[in-house]
């Protein structure tokens, strides 16, 4: 049977601020375990959080930047479960009123043409600690132990609509993950290094017969620690789903962990639903009402996006779109192009000498233009 695949992704983004999101702890990736923390992150009896008004800013202009609504009142609530990392026992979050909600972000689609990925909604959110496990391969660990330095994090969840316009293929999932990643750093919200930790993803996938319009169960896969571990998972899983379809077996909604040395996904635990967590408004902190100016003044904060800057340099120096899209894919790249343009008597020339030869140049020296 021919099936049509639904990939959403719920997409975590260590926002770039100096402090975290409800103590005023440094955020600082590399350093040693457990030091910058404190009675407010750890979950102290007593301690209370402090919203950081900067990761509200961060948060209110990705909104803008995917096409979102921005609600102007706002809500904390408790995420309840029991985890290691999670120093309370529940981590706050946004639940019934985000940031920013029903917004779309364009890619090119499988058939070439402009498509709006729908945006479910945007929402602030403290990180978790991190745990660190004695084997990188999944099951076979001895102990683990937690650093708290990441704990309370401000992280901006980014989730994707599974029913408005939601990703039906791999390339399509990574051109979004591409573009998405590319918006945050133009925006300045996030340096988006997955390798830090700053940009993770947890990915659902379902199947349905071509042609149906009801849902099939959903499997979410979570821990991945880079875009090829999430391309090769969501391989790995559709093929799963189809071959247990084919076969007339069930579907089981659960969460999975990708093991990247086998190359395979293995079931975690069941699926949580939002009445699992329990959340209610969290007592400590008030609803955050965002006055008209405040929003107005971040709208207008906005940077000149890549899609915007391709446009511009095809239009002003008329550049060929193929060098377009290579000037544009780096911020770094795109602003050195423009600092060196107004110097240039032949754009398309330095163009051409950027894209081919200074790329060359960098790639012998192993070298960046940062």
């Amino acid at each position: 049977m021919d099936y049509q695949v639904i990939i959403c992704f719920e997409t975590h983004v260590e926002l770039k601020t100096r402090t975290k999101l409800f103590c005023p702890c440094p955020v600082q990736f590399d350093a040693p375990p457990n030091t910058h923390i404190c009675p407010v992150c750890t979950g102290q009896p007593g301690a209370l959080p402090v919203l950081n008004k900067k990761a509200v800013e961060f948060s209110v202009l990705t909104g803008f930047a995917l096409n979102c609504r921005v609600n102007q009142c706002s809500r904390f609530a408790r995420k309840n479960y029991f985890y290691p990392d999670l120093p309370k026992g529940y981590q706050i979050s946004q639940y019934e009123l985000p940031f920013c909600e029903d917004g779309y972000l364009e890619i090119i689609g499988d058939d070439g043409r402009p498509y709006p990925v729908g945006i479910k909604r945007v929402h602030l959110e403290e990180d978790a600690g991190k745990l660190v496990h004695s084997s990188s391969s999944n099951g076979e660990s001895e102990y683990s132990l937690v650093d708290y330095n990441r704990s309370s994090v401000p992280l901006l969840e980014i989730v994707t609509d599974h029913e408005r316009n939601p990703l039906h293929s791999l390339s399509e999932a990574r051109a979004y993950l591409d573009k998405l990643k590319q918006t945050l750093i133009y925006l300045g919200a996030s340096d988006c290094s997955m390798e830090k930790g700053q940009l993770r993803c947890d990915v659902n996938v379902s199947l349905r017969p071509k042609g149906s319009r009801d849902f099939g169960n959903r499997t979410e896969i979570k821990n991945m620690a880079s875009f090829k571990a999430i391309m090769d998972a969501l391989a790995y899983e559709i093929q799963r789903q189809a071959e247990c379809l084919d076969s007339g077996e069930t579907i089981f909604q659960e969460t999975r962990l990708f093991d990247e040395t086998k190359g395979v996904t293995q079931p975690m635990r069941s699926k949580e639903d939002a009445p699992d967590y329990r959340y209610f408004p969290d007592p400590d902190l008030l609803e955050v009402e965002l006055e008209d100016g405040f929003i107005q003044e971040i709208k207008g904060r906005l940077p000149e996006l890549p899609d915007q800057k391709a446009r511009r340099l095809a239009e002003v120096y008329n550049i060929p779109e193929k060098d377009i899209r290579v000037l544009t894919k780096d911020k770094e790249v795109s602003d050195y192009f423009d600092s060196c343009a107004p110097l240039c008597g032949d754009t398309r020339r330095l163009a051409r000498w950027i894209v081919r030869e200074l790329f060359r140049l960098l790639n012998e020296s192993s070298c960046t233009l940062g």
